[in-house]
């Protein structure tokens, strides 16, 4: 196996950190991108990594900033050499129904969740291209393939990451780069381990699995994606939801 470069945006989050994991045991240089604001806590992350064995480098970046992102990634390049790998997995939500939903919530979930893919992709792709190498992971969810009250903004954006997956798949399909979706369920993190003990069981008897997913699972979906093996898939949106949706 060739030792990458990979980026993932989020990389501190639930998903994100498995993601990191998964990569960085592959022996893969594993750059996690942080929101600026969240220095001292990603630092905190970083060290816990370091002690169970992980070596995963930070970086700040304001994925909503289109110039933010190409600090970032000349940074990354600088230190480490140009991202091979680079998984889309910031993001936020802000929910609420259209009636009652602020131009700044829908805004502020459409700039993390949907430009940030363009942002980070746009500052990777043209390395890419030049070493004939690449693979773009971009997380989305099962609420941007079937909706969700509550979720305009979200699920739209979410689809929209897939539109974005597809036409990228299509530019560079001869070029050796791949691009791919993966589309979680709910999984288990400390956001959804803070909800009232109804509201989880409420969701869990929604999944035919009749469980929550781990991070782990949606980590070893993305590490697939992002490996030499997988050099013939590209823009498919993968899920991992437990049956909580299908589609042909």
């Amino acid at each position: 196996m060739t030792k990458r470069v990979a980026l993932i945006t989020g990389g501190t989050g639930g998903i994100g950190s498995a993601i990191c994991r998964e990569l960085a045991a592959m022996g893969h240089t594993v750059v996690a991108g942080y929101y600026p604001p969240e220095k001292e806590s990603s630092e905190l992350w970083q060290q816990r990594k370091k002690d169970k064995g992980f070596e995963i480098a930070l970086v700040p970046m304001d994925v909503a900033s289109f110039d933010d992102c190409q600090r970032a990634i000349s940074e990354i390049s600088e230190k480490y050499g140009s991202v091979d790998i680079l998984v889309n997995c910031a993001g936020i939500t802000r929910d609420g129904t259209v009636k009652k939903m602020s131009e700044e919530n829908w805004q502020a979930v459409m700039s993390t969740n949907l430009d940030s893919v363009f942002h980070v992709t746009r500052h990777v792709i043209n390395g890419m291209l030049e070493k004939g190498w690449g693979r773009i992971i971009n997380v989305a969810s099962v609420n941007g393939q079937r909706g969700q009250f509550g979720q305009a903004n979200y699920a739209s954006a979410k689809a929209g990451m897939h539109g974005f997956t597809m036409a990228v798949a299509l530019e560079t399909a001869a070029k050796g780069i791949t691009v791919n979706t993966v589309s979680p369920g709910y999984v288990a993190t400390a956001m959804t381990e803070a909800m009232p003990e109804n509201v989880l069981e409420a969701i869990i008897n929604s999944v035919p699995m009749r469980r929550m997913g781990k991070p782990e699972e949606i980590a070893h979906a993305v590490c697939w994606l992002a490996s030499e093996d997988n050099a013939y898939t590209t823009g498919a949106n993968i899920p991992v939801n437990g049956g909580l949706f299908t589609s042909h």
